[in-house]
């Protein structure tokens, strides 16, 4: 017997700035950590002035996560300081794995709209300290599944036996579905999994509740999902992974699982020996 999931939390996005003065809609952070479990944050990006992003984010650092970054429209190019440079463009993403420590900056490219999502996925206690590492997705690697009413891309983990990058540490399949006026897909879930949605564009209907543009919502337990698009169609992003069901300790740009950690974080930041395996880097 199959048990549609339904919505816990909702979760409605509001505008904030972050980098250099980037304007953008926060949806997930700090007050939804363990409601969203392994997803500690989600911004969204989402402007047709270039004035809104153009100052970018500049060299900072990460220990204990990955950042995922999906760019429906737009471009953004990378830099970390493993000597990775990558531009990824209109339907691509790219995956930094921060483990023990890493340096980056992400410029976003002036574009006639720039629509996109980068969200934070934890990293279990046992691998926060794993080797840095960087992976591009460009749009002609992800799988496109069409629908009646609709497509599905295959932006990273598995949809039905398909498989696209993943990472190491925790499984995460990460879905952009694009519905016409009200198509419906029903996606078939593991029970086990944590499951949650964003409306990147327009209303949907998801897990029978009508959900408004901009939000993050977390599914209740099942084994199936059914999302519906309004009347003006909708692009919605499906996010399953792991719940880990540890302590979050949060400071800024790094998660640990202790504020002792993330005070031997803070003090390698300040005496220079944060990166355990570094390139000559400048930005």
């Amino acid at each position: 017997m199959t048990t549609d999931r339904k919505i816990i939390r909702s979760v409605r996005g509001q505008r904030a700035q972050d980098g250099a003065g980037v304007s953008l809609v926060r949806v997930l952070g700090n007050e939804t950590i363990y409601d969203f479990d392994p997803i500690l944050m989600l911004d969204s990006f989402d402007s047709t002035d270039p004035r809104d992003y153009n100052a970018g984010f500049p060299t900072h650092p990460h220990r204990g996560i990955e950042t995922v970054t999906f760019l429906a429209q737009g471009s953004v190019r990378h830099k970390d300081h493993l000597g990775h440079e990558a531009t990824v463009h209109d339907g691509g993403a790219q995956w930094l794995t921060a483990g023990s420590g890493a340096f980056h900056s992400e410029y976003l490219s002036a574009s006639e709209r720039l629509l996109g999502v980068q969200l934070w996925l934890n990293l279990p206690g046992k691998d926060k300290m794993c080797p840095p590492a960087y992976h591009s997705i460009d749009n002609s690697q992800i799988e496109v599944f069409p629908f009646d009413g609709g497509q599905l891309r295959l932006i990273c983990g598995e949809y039905r036996g398909h498989r696209g990058y993943q990472g190491k540490y925790l499984p995460l399949d990460y879905y952009d579905i694009l519905l016409d006026p009200h198509a419906t897909l029903t996606l078939d879930t593991n029970p086990d999994a944590s499951v949650m949605a964003f409306t990147l564009q327009g209303k949907a209907v998801i897990g029978g509740s009508m959900v408004e543009d901009k939000t993050a919502v977390k599914l209740g337990d099942g084994d199936r999902l059914t999302i519906e698009a309004g009347d003006e169609g909708a692009e919605v992003l499906v996010i399953i992974s792991r719940k880990l069901d540890e302590p979050v300790a949060w400071y800024g740009p790094i998660v640990m699982n202790t504020m002792d950690e993330i005070k031997t974080a803070v003090n390698e930041l300040n005496n220079g020996t944060f990166l355990k395996s570094t390139t000559d880097y400048r930005e």
